[in-house]
């Protein structure tokens, strides 16, 4: 079986501009010429405009931090990416994309309960981040265990029904703890989301065949052939769930 990997959060300006724009429009509103009376309120003016100022500066700072981490992260340079999140979060301690791409260079070099703890830190922060569940499951998924991934999955499907990624992954952990009805279930909602996703039959073949239903591990692993040829017959041919099926002809002139 086949899992879909990790998701992560890329950068986004919107915050920093609406900021800025709030700083200009009162810059531009302050009078030259006050009378004496209003100087108390300019004086509150001015301190809420220094202290926007401030906030300002920082934003772009952590955002220059976070694009420069996330370049990290795509150049495959994981301790620098986590170093610099790192920076990100001394000052941002609330940023959850942070925290969630850090839990993602965490992943790859396999520092696992790190990163599951920069997962769970970004779901504190927001409880509705359906990547960060996401990302958990497939951490606990490849320490084998899957029914602590499965409930992580579940958390990030109940806020994106149409995730069909976690549907997929939901599945694999159901099937590895032999729960192959509901697997099938689960890539069933995967196909309805998605039909033309190859892995999703190629997923739904394997605990077919692991149930030893040759009939429909057949029909769905011809359903990822037709639309992955070389990939799903290269992989069928070592993958050990279709044992069962080796000496069924059928199988075997499906990977000729």
């Amino acid at each position: 079986m086949r899992m879909y990997d990790i998701c992560r959060y890329k950068m986004t300006d919107s915050g920093s501009f609406a900021a800025l724009s709030l700083i200009a429009l009162l810059t531009f509103g302050c009078s030259n010429v006050a009378p004496a009376y209003e100087y108390t309120n300019q004086a509150v003016q001015e301190s809420n405009v220094a202290q926007l100022l401030t906030e300002a500066q920082t934003t772009q700072q952590v955002d220059g931090l976070f694009r420069q981490a996330n370049s990290l992260l795509d150049a495959h340079s994981y301790k620098n990416a986590i170093e610099t999140y790192d920076k990100v979060l001394k000052i941002r301690p609330n940023k959850a994309e942070a925290w969630i791409n850090r839990g993602n260079a965490l992943t790859v070099l396999q520092r696992n309960e790190d990163a599951i703890t920069s997962y769970d830190n970004a779901v504190k922060i927001n409880p509705r981040l359906s990547t960060a569940w996401f990302n958990r499951g497939n951490v606990l998924s490849g320490l084998k265990r899957y029914t602590e991934a499965l409930a992580s999955y579940d958390k990030s499907i109940a806020i994106e029904p149409d995730k069909e990624e976690a549907w997929i992954n939901r599945g694999i952990a159901l099937a590895k703890l032999n729960r192959y009805t509901e697997a099938i279930a689960s890539y069933d909602k995967a196909i309805a989301i998605n039909p033309k996703k190859h892995l999703t039959y190629y997923n739904k073949a394997c605990a077919y065949a692991l149930q030893n239903k040759h009939e429909e591990a057949i029909k769905n692993l011809q359903a990822a052939i037709k639309l992955q040829p070389a990939k799903y017959k290269t992989l069928a041919k070592s993958d050990t769930d279709f044992t069962a099926l080796r000496q069924d002809k059928r199988f075997q002139d499906l990977l000729n």
